[in-house]
């Protein structure tokens, strides 16, 4: 993969993929880039901001809170990463939506979390539509079966499905699973089990999102795409500048 010069640059190649993927496909709806900032330093992500990103992903909690301190709601912050059931209070504290919901007893641990707080959050239904034994997620056997009973848990706004796409780097696996999603996504959706705020796929990651814009994406979670290679050396959190909200559309 080659690496542009700065996040603007790199935010723009990530824009163009996304353009042609849905000329590709004949796909018009827009698409959400969440950048993903796991082991990405303050200037990166002030970087991000100024180049018109409004939505980070984190991946931990613990290391989420720093930024958003720093940050605050100039952004939106999204849970992408596997949420402990002893991090729940915080993450709904303290992100806009959590896109990691593997479990009828995660949901209801939010739910618990999120009525306590008096607010409604925001989540995605994580699936493993790749079947690996090492990626959490609901079975996709399973998923309509767990969907109505999240569906009757108070404070929560189901918004859609999210998948991490298949370990091996096969195109033929990958669409695979991004189909099953998109699938899946059209059976919940023909059923109404959620409200008109059901609306978003989320799949795709660097090496793999333009394939899954093709598949029918409406949010991308790009981290390396955007930021480069990342390090373990984070820098301390401090201020940063305004934004310009972005997405890509057909």
């Amino acid at each position: 993969m080659n690496f542009a010069s700065s996040v603007a640059e790199a935010l723009d190649a990530v824009c163009r993929n996304i353009l042609e993927a849905q000329k590709k496909s004949g796909r018009k709806q827009g698409v959400q880039v969440v950048a993903v900032t796991k082991n990405v330093g303050m200037e990166k992500m002030r970087e991000a901001i100024e180049a018109g990103l409004s939505s980070f992903g984190e991946n931990r909690v613990q290391e989420a809170l720093p930024k958003i301190e720093a940050i605050g709601k100039k952004v939106s912050w999204r849970m992408v990463g596997h949420l402990q059931s002893n991090k729940v209070k915080k993450a709904v504290e303290y992100f806009d939506a959590i896109d990691s919901v593997d479990s009828f007893g995660l949901a209801a641990e939010i739910s618990k979390a999120a009525k306590a707080k008096n607010r409604i959050m925001p989540v995605l239904l994580e699936v493993n539509t790749s079947g690996e034994p090492s990626k959490y997620g609901l079975s996709p056997e399973k998923t309509l079966e767990e969907a109505e009973k999240i569906a009757g848990l108070e404070n929560l706004s189901v918004d859609g499905l999210m998948t991490v796409g298949p370990l091996a780097n096969e195109e033929k696996k990958l669409r695979a699973a991004f189909a099953r999603l998109r699938q899946l996504f059209e059976e919940i959706e023909q059923k109404k089990i959620f409200g008109l705020l059901f609306r978003h796929l989320s799949m795709g990651m660097s090496a793999d999102y333009p394939m899954a814009v093709e598949e029918g994406a409406t949010m991308v979670r790009l981290g390396t795409a955007i930021f480069g290679p990342r390090t373990q050396n984070i820098e301390n959190p401090s201020a940063s500048s305004g934004f310009i909200p972005r997405q890509a559309s057909g």
